[in-house]
């Protein structure tokens, strides 16, 4: 692979990567994992996130609280706060380990095999990173279409519905792993180029020699 393209395909897979990485957090402290419309004396939409509750009125503005309790938490969002926050604290360290990596960092030759290991190991991070939000995401939004399309549940009861936040949060976990994918193929594509070289060397051995050998018999 050219080195320019190796180094916009790298830069391109982290800034993918820092953007899952913020619409994950974005997707972690949002209040609106799940949405409920209530049509009372006014209307009213309740929202559920992994931290807090909110009541947006048409009028009175928003009224949010905190959890008083991490067991007030339904089971799936138990998980899904453990499960998210870990992906934002893996995606960091992650993105600082691959930053290491890129071959935009000037260093010594020495050290290349050191960027590698960085590179591969900060790929392989992000992927985590990836599949530890998307999952909880998906196991939310499952939870909802189910109950929402229950038919043991009267009509009359108001259901709740997907929030904006899953979105962000699958929006962010395609992205890091989209990002990790792209890092971890520059180190695929580059050694490609590994094999013609040693080729290349081996062939300039093999003349060196015959010349010496055509030499002595001189």
């Amino acid at each position: 692979m050219n080195l320019v393209h190796r180094h916009r395909l790298q830069l391109v897979g982290f800034v993918l990567s820092v953007l899952g990485w913020i619409l994950t957090g974005t997707c972690n402290y949002l209040p609106d994992w799940k949405n409920l419309n209530l049509d009372l004396n006014v209307l009213e939409l309740w929202t559920m996130g992994l931290w807090q509750t909110c009541i947006v009125q048409d009028v009175g503005g928003t009224q949010c609280k905190d959890f008083d309790s991490f067991l007030d938490l339904p089971l799936e969002f138990k998980i899904s706060r453990i499960l998210v926050s870990a992906s934002n604290g893996l995606g960091l360290l992650s993105l600082v380990i691959s930053s290491l990596g890129l071959d935009c960092l000037k260093r010594e030759d020495t050290e290349q095999k050191l960027k590698k290991q960085l590179l591969l190991l900060g790929g392989i991070l992000l992927w985590m990173s990836g599949v530890l939000a998307l999952v909880p995401v998906s196991w939310v939004a499952h939870t909802i279409i189910q109950e929402f399309w229950d038919e043991d549940i009267p009509e009359i009861v108001p259901r709740w519905e997907i929030g904006d936040a899953l979105f962000s949060g699958w929006f962010g976990g395609f992205f890091i792993i989209l990002g990790g994918s792209l890092l971890l193929s520059t180190l695929c594509l580059s050694s490609d180029h590994q094999l013609p070289e040693w080729y290349a060397m081996a062939d300039t051995q093999d003349t060196h020699q015959h010349l010496e050998i055509g030499n002595r018999r001189l």
